[in-house]
């Protein structure tokens, strides 16, 4: 009966050292297609990028149903390989329809990379990762845990024991086909994502790219996907699965096909819509200068010197100190940090106007990243800020002219979870990155930046019809009073008549007590 207690001891004393499991397993470095012409999205692709010379596609995907639509349709079209890349994937209704569409595929003859983080997910090591038993599936984990199987328990104090590495995380969300059309933005996989869950939906943007910019997205991923930190999942305890594993994964997604067979999702698959028209020329593509911009996968070592790379922040960071008059900027997650807060400032110094989107505590589904936005509230409303707290019930949600309906088909609660910065109504950035500390210094992120007046003007209309006081609550500076003293207030709209409220807007008790609590401990760095 002491087998398990000497194990987790072992696994302990592993754990504390710096070594990432499985790192020293020889494994076969591999690279995007080299040759995406000779498949048919390839070619669909060149039709349109040649009547646009120098130019990338690009289509602004608001709506978490067409998200997944898009997805499912790369997946099953695609004929030579399919590369993921992603922090989460649920092993829920239409994470499995995805699943599927992928394992497809992969029988189908094409080449699949997965490269997966290993967050706290244990169901997804206990289902998804059965693919790997597929031979033209691999699965790599992005700075794994030691952790797996019948230890997973032992992943809270791995973490505590082993937390200057694992609390490293990567963060980006790419899909790509056949190296000619690539999806990227904030979305993860899974029902809150993709409109699709009965308790949360996640307003999220993705966007949709052809043309020349996807060989450098294909790129970032083949940099991580061959980095140390990537390590394939047969190197790590317990191995590959087996394919009796594989054939039981192979009956619960059948299952779940069956049951989602009358869904809208599965209806409008079957129509081609809407990645036909896009390729096809039919529904017409934003014509743009683009950059990709990600994270090294050392991002630590080049953010202490030890080595060269890229690192996101930086070069958004540049773009961002450029602008002249207005900066836009959606963040679910807003802990600025003392840096973030002089880039602000100083753009306020020079007349920039400066509004934020964000997540109210109501709304929010992470109160201990709450906490440390509260810090920066009133700094960010007294330099002159315009801030706003998305409802969890939206007063407004029909969306005119934002690209589609707020609405949560299943009626799950509104959460935001998008990542995006318009500049001077010019340039757009779309990309996984908050602005927040995590994102800033912990976690690899992914994005790209795109030079369309048009694009800026989509993402406005869909800023503007959550920000407005149906949909959001308004946090507001009173008047100084004699003593100088300004009371914060939150202004918003309850059927059609504008209010006040005199305390902030918290969903349920408990979770503001536990975020007052947390704003007790110093956590910016960490959040």
């Amino acid at each position: 009966m002491y087998r398990p207690s000497i194990a987790a001891l072992i696994l302990l004393a592993l754990a504390g050292c710096a070594t990432v499991p499985g790192s020293h397993y020889a494994k076969q470095e591999s690279t995007a297609l080299a040759h995406p012409e000779t498949t048919r999205f390839g070619q669909q692709a060149d039709v349109q990028a040649r009547a646009h010379a120098g130019l990338a596609g690009f289509r602004l995907v608001p709506q978490g149903v067409d998200g997944f639509l898009l997805r499912a349709e790369m997946a099953g079209a695609a004929e030579r390989t399919l590369d993921l890349q992603y922090f989460v994937i649920q092993n829920d209704e239409t994470g499995k329809m995805l699943m599927d569409g992928v394992l497809r595929a992969a029988e189908r003859g094409v080449r699949v990379r997965m490269l997966l983080d290993d967050s706290d997910d244990v169901a997804r090591d206990r289902q998804i990762l059965a693919l790997a038993a597929h031979p033209n599936i691999q699965i790599r984990i992005f700075n794994p845990f030691f952790s797996r199987g019948i230890l997973d328990f032992m992943r809270s104090a791995e973490f505590v024991v082993a937390s200057s590495r694992l609390n490293y995380r990567m963060h980006n969300k790419l899909f790509v086909a056949d190296n000619s059309i690539a999806i990227l933005g904030g979305r993860n996989i899974g029902d809150e994502y993709f409109q699709a869950s009965k308790e949360t939906e996640f307003g999220d943007f993705d966007v949709l790219t052809i043309g020349p910019l996807v060989s450098q997205v294909s790129k970032s991923f083949d940099n991580f996907w061959n980095s140390d930190l990537a390590i394939p999942l047969e190197a790590l305890s317990f191995g590959k699965p087996s394919s009796s594993v594989l054939d039981e994964y192979r009956a619960a997604l059948a299952e779940n096909l069956t049951k989602m067979a009358g869904s809208p999702y599965v209806k409008r698959l079957a129509a081609g819509d809407p990645l036909t028209p896009i390729l096809t020329g039919r529904s017409a593509l934003v014509w743009a200068k683009g950059e990709v911009l990600y994270d090294s996968p050392e991002k630590s070592k080049v953010q202490s010197g030890e080595q060269p790379g890229r690192l996101l922040r930086q070069r958004l960071g540049e773009a961002i100190k450029g602008v002249k008059t207005e900066l836009l900027v959606v963040s679910p997650y807003l802990v600025p940090g003392d840096g973030g807060m002089r880039l602000l400032d100083d753009l306020r110094n020079h007349g920039v106007h400066v509004r934020i989107l964000t997540n109210s505590l109501a709304s929010t589904d992470m109160p201990i990243v709450h906490s440390g936005y509260q810090k920066y509230r009133e700094p960010m409303l007294k330099d002159g800020i315009e801030l706003y707290e998305v409802r969890p019930v939206l007063g407004k949600p029909d969306g005119q002219g934002s690209g589609g309906s707020l609405k949560n088909p299943s009626g799950g609660q509104f959460a935001l979870h998008a990542k995006v910065f318009v500049l001077d109504r010019r340039s757009v950035f779309v990309g996984s990155m908050n602005f927040d500390r995590r994102s800033l210094r912990l976690n690899t992120e992914l994005g790209v930046l795109i030079d369309s007046p048009e694009l800026a003007r989509q993402v406005i209309a869909r800023f503007n019809a959550i920000a407005q006081p149906a949909n959001s609550y308004v946090p507001t500076l009173t008047a100084a009073d004699a003593n100088g003293k300004q009371t914060l207030i939150w202004k918003t709209q309850e059927d059609g008549k504008a209010i006040e409220l005199q305390s902030e807007p918290m969903g349920d008790l408990m979770k503001g007590v536990k975020t007052n609590l947390l704003t007790l401990l110093p956590l910016d760095d960490l959040l």
